[in-house]
């Protein structure tokens, strides 16, 4: 049985895209790499304390003081180590990658959850985005933009939106067929109708995929650093490839301290809005 030359068609595809879309790419990846230098070197020259105390006071408002008091001191002891600065290049990557994520992701998901023609197209995209391994996103990024920051970003959106379209679209469907015949018999639009009743009541789920990409971004960002990320990621590389056990554990429960931090004020931030809305 003869093979389909797969591979020399996706090779094929990705050399087209590099001709037609080759000045486009490049302006995008300067203008992506310019914003991303510009907010690492800016949070950089921030005082280590002055952020701390933000970050905390973010985490109070959002969950609780003992948040607050925890991601304070978790954030001292990354300070203590000397990874402030990869801590910054990682933070820096995982929220701007998942903010485009879900920049992206959320008309998609509300498109889905309002067309039943679209959801039926756009889930088995996002099934085979889930289910492919992650390392094969750095392919086509490491083609398209090359090795640094901006095909790290590529790769993690990519990687991290399926999971605030799919639950924005469920978000969008569980809104009870009551309330949107109640909004129908007041007159409201279409666009109403999305605002003032199923955005307000889908928020808790819509707040489950954020949290759901943002886990995925950092994860995400910890693997590009095979390409370049810098960051936390390019420290437990390092590690892995010197033998440096102290060190990974050093870098790993780092990137542990984040995703704990980051879970936590998300999760308050989703509970705050489910209060809100029962108000």
């Amino acid at each position: 049985m003869p093979k389909i030359p797969l591979a020399e068609y996706i090779d094929n595809a990705v050399d087209w895209m590099q001709e037609a879309w080759g000045p486009a790419l490049d302006v995008i990846s300067e203008t992506q790499d310019n914003q991303v230098s510009f907010l690492t070197d800016f949070l950089s020259n921030t005082p280590w304390w002055l952020l701390i105390a933000i970050i905390a006071l973010i985490a109070w408002k959002a969950n609780s003081v003992k948040l607050a008091v925890g991601s304070a001191i978790g954030l001292l002891f990354i300070y203590n180590l000397e990874l402030w600065g990869p801590f910054i290049e990682t933070l820096v990557l995982v929220i701007w990658a998942a903010v485009v994520a879900m920049i992206i992701g959320f008309p998609l998901g509300i498109l889905s959850g309002k067309k039943d023609g679209f959801n039926t197209f756009i889930m088995p995209i996002l099934d085979f985005m889930q289910t492919m391994p992650s390392f094969v996103y750095l392919i086509p990024a490491l083609l398209l933009f090359g090795i640094g920051k901006v095909p790290a970003i590529f790769a993690t959106v990519i990687f991290a939106m399926p999971p605030v379209i799919r639950l924005t679209d469920l978000g969008i469907r569980q809104v009870p067929t009551d309330l949107i015949e109640v909004g129908e018999t007041f007159g409201c639009t279409t666009f109403q109708m999305l605002w003032k009743i199923q955005l307000p009541v889908a928020i808790p789920t819509i707040m489950t995929g954020v949290n759901q990409t943002m886990m995925l971004a950092l994860s995400m960002v910890v693997i590009s650093a095979m390409i370049g990320a810098g960051g936390l990621g390019a420290g437990v590389l390092e590690s892995i490839a010197q033998l440096k056990n102290g060190q990974g554990f050093e870098f790993g429960i780092a990137v542990v301290i984040m995703a704990i931090i980051l879970d936590r004020i998300l999760q308050g931030l989703g509970k705050s809005m489910q209060v809100d809305k029962e108000r």
